[in-house]
């Protein structure tokens, strides 16, 4: 008599060691399941609810994408606003500076740039 032929996910189940820890078992027993769930979807025979599933996680992942890429806009958003302002601060000190020159009575004609 022939030997039964194993599937992917028995041969795992056969050949695994125990795992150490329950973590270890449970991330065992997830992998297994991900290998089945993998095959069916392969084979065509996968339940609406596995398939159900993965589409969900699809979504939810493209979701975060777009939450994650509207975050990074806001942030170009303020950066460009800082870099705006600081622009506009140095022009208000050059102009305070000037003012106060000339109001110690340094002429404007003698080319004194104040700049940071």
């Amino acid at each position: 008599m022939r030997p039964k032929k194993n599937t992917p996910g028995e041969a795992a189940v056969a050949s695994a060691r125990p795992a150490t820890s329950p973590e270890a078992q449970e991330q065992y027993m997830i992998n297994l399941t991900m290998q089945l769930v993998e095959r069916r979807l392969r084979e065509g025979t996968a339940s609406s609810a596995e398939t159900t599933h993965f589409l969900k996680l699809a979504t939810m992942k493209a979701d975060l994408e777009k939450k994650k890429l509207e975050e990074e806009n806001k942030l170009l958003r303020a950066k460009t606003e800082t870099l705006e302002n600081a622009k506009d601060t140095k022009e208000m000190y050059a102009n305070v500076l000037k003012a106060m020159a000339k109001y110690n009575g340094v002429d404007e004609g003698d080319d004194a740039d104040y700049e940071f």
